[in-house]
């Protein structure tokens, strides 16, 4: 239990916390939109970004963060809503973080790193970041939920009323995208789908209001990562397949039966 209270793991601990408070509640808003398939899209980007400034000597998290940006452009200019783009990134993104890899210790070493979500060699670059993203996204996320929902209820609204849908749709592709690669790059590839991911489908099955979802999500995320964090370091094991096992878990919350939940 001693490890618990070692003052180096307290910057992961506290990077990750922040992101399991923000992440699932982006990954709602992800749901709305029917483009949940985003989170492995931009962390896949943020991979191969990552292993590609680890092979040219490049500090990683800008890299990362660059290429997830790409990612945004592109969904900017494809005007389809879905998942196609989302899979066509998953695989571009997967192609060039293995090829990379395969000519770079580095890239290599970072990529391993990717897949076991080693969240205990973050550093205060990465709490920063985290910390300016939630204190971004916080006051921003209420009203991109209002324009998110009256968006998908009531689609020809806001042109009817000249409003510039794609401004906001822009703007809540950046927090996904930065989210997304900064959790990827921080927790693992699969750990950040998952939190994105699951959180927010349990909470879709589970409520019975929309700020009921959001919080019910968020509480999932952070409980998780409580429980996870926990485990893996007193069981010596890699964060990120005990957090994605423990959400898989926690999945089993929606099947039970007459389960509802209202705040």
């Amino acid at each position: 239990m001693d490890l618990l209270f070692e003052p180096m793991f307290r910057v992961p601990f506290v990077t990750g916390l922040l992101l399991a408070l923000l992440v699932p509640v982006i990954g709602v808003l992800a749901r709305l939109r029917d483009e949940w398939l985003a989170a492995l899209g931009f962390a896949h980007l943020a991979g191969a970004g990552g292993a590609l400034g680890s092979a040219l000597s490049l500090p990683v998290l800008p890299a990362a963060l660059g290429l997830a940006m790409l990612g945004v452009i592109a969904r900017a200019l494809w005007r389809r809503q879905g998942n196609d783009l989302y899979a066509l990134l998953i695989l571009a993104g997967w192609a060039t973080m293995m090829l990379t890899a395969a000519v770079s210790r580095h890239a290599s070493t970072l990529g391993q790193m990717l897949v076991d979500g080693q969240l205990y060699f973050v550093r205060p670059p990465h709490l920063v970041a985290a910390a300016v993203l939630l204190g971004v996204s916080v006051p921003l996320l209420p009203r991109l939920m209002r324009l998110l929902l009256r968006l998908t209820l009531l689609p020809h609204q806001d042109q009817a009323n000249g409003i510039r849908v794609q401004r906001y749709l822009l703007l809540f592709n950046l927090i996904l995208a930065i989210s997304v690669a900064l959790s990827a790059i921080t927790l693992g590839v699969m750990t950040a789908f998952a939190l994105l991911y699951l959180p927010a489908w349990i909470a879709y099955g589970l409520a019975r209001s929309w700020r009921t979802t959001w919080m019910l999500a968020a509480g999932i995320g952070v409980a998780a990562y409580l429980v996870a964090f926990v485990a893996a370091l007193l069981i010596d094991l890699p964060f990120g397949p005990v957090m994605v096992a423990t959400l898989c878990l926690s999945a089993c919350l929606r099947f039970l039966p007459g389960v509802a939940v209202r705040l």
